[in-house]
């Protein structure tokens, strides 16, 4: 246990060391003008209430406070020792522009279990749901995560969709360096509805969290290769200018820049255009198998790594976090990748 508690430590300040909100500050590369990653058009509402499951943390819910009717919702499964939304208001905020709402939940750092964590984000979003209808549209659901977030995703939505019918109308999922997945079984994973979409993303340069827990559940979920993929984001120099693909992508302490919207918002975008219309435009940004919208990056920053078969390239010494280390329940149910 105490071996666990120094992990979980380390990541928390993986996470969260130097971590500060910034606006917009690329010296090389200005926001897409047009298309996907375009800023969107709506004033940005926010509603926020008590997390009953974390005394003195709010759940914030971001909307189109122009829209009237309720609307597509992606539910927000922050990384280890992130519970201020501050570390991603940027994200917030640009899926509300877009017509979407966007419902981020605390959870606790210390003092609280592995499912302790994962009910606080479920009944959260429950919660959110429940209590804000005229606004989530749980037909409509998106389930995106970073690091223990990326990883504790896809345990919170199987739930939401067998047990809570969410998705009906579309649902997609987007994990990013996801850290172990706990409560999904082998059984739930080959059962989980195929109908849903997956974008699974990993940092070249991240050392935290080793690429084969993101490769273990993309090759094992029940989604067919024509609607996931899996996407390599690679570092970048820029007229030494640091385009860094490491754990803190997207956000980054040096100010959001273009690696948070060409290669995160923009595919999240798309992603939610094709599975809530069908939009073949899209698809071919946001699930395009490779195709050129979607790895073409703009300047002279490096194309994305696109596969539905993806491999690891790093050897697992290079992170703090392994495949093999005797905390992850996957272990037990899968070959070593």
């Amino acid at each position: 246990m105490m071996m666990m508690r120094t992990l979980l430590l380390t990541l928390a300040f993986c996470l969260t060391t130097s971590v500060v909100f910034s606006q917009y500050s690329d010296p090389n590369i200005s926001k897409p003008a047009t298309g996907y990653g375009f800023d969107g058009v709506h004033p940005v509402g926010v509603v926020s209430f008590q997390n009953p499951n974390f005394q003195g943390k709010k759940i914030e819910i971001y909307y189109p406070k122009d829209v009237k009717t309720k609307v597509p919702t992606l539910f927000f499964c922050h990384g280890y020792g992130g519970n201020n939304p501050k570390h991603i208001r940027g994200l917030l905020r640009f899926v509300a522009s877009k017509g979407y709402a966007m419902v981020f939940v605390p959870y606790q750092t210390v003092k609280v279990t592995i499912d302790d964590r994962y009910n606080n984000l479920l009944e959260g979003f429950r919660k959110a749901a429940r209590d804000y209808q005229f606004i989530i549209d749980t037909t409509r659901v998106g389930f995106m995560g970073h690091s223990f977030g990326g990883g504790a995703l896809f345990g919170v939505a199987n739930k939401c969709f067998k047990e809570n019918n969410w998705g009906t109308n579309g649902r997609f999922l987007f994990s990013m360096a996801p850290w172990y997945s706990f409560n999904i079984s082998q059984d739930d994973l080959k059962s989980f509805p195929k109908d849903t979409k997956l974008i699974s993303e990993v940092f070249d340069d991240d050392d935290t969290n080793d690429h084969r827990m993101a490769i273990d559940i993309f090759k094992n979920i029940n989604i067919p290769d024509s609607e996931k993929d899996f996407i390599l984001l690679k570092s970048s120099v820029v007229n030494g200018h640091n385009y860094e693909a490491d754990h803190r992508v997207p956000s980054t302490s040096k100010a959001l820049n273009a690696l948070d919207y060409y290669a995160i918002y923009r595919l999240l975008d798309a992603l939610f255009d094709y599975t809530f219309t069908g939009n073949p435009a899209a698809k071919d940004v946001a699930l395009g198998n490779g195709s050129k919208n979607q790895v073409e990056m703009p300047g002279e920053l490096k194309k994305l790594v696109v596969t539905d078969n993806p491999a690891a390239t790093h050897p697992e010494s290079n992170y703090k976090f392994r495949w093999s280390r005797f905390q992850n329940p996957r272990m037990s149910q899968v070959k070593s990748k």
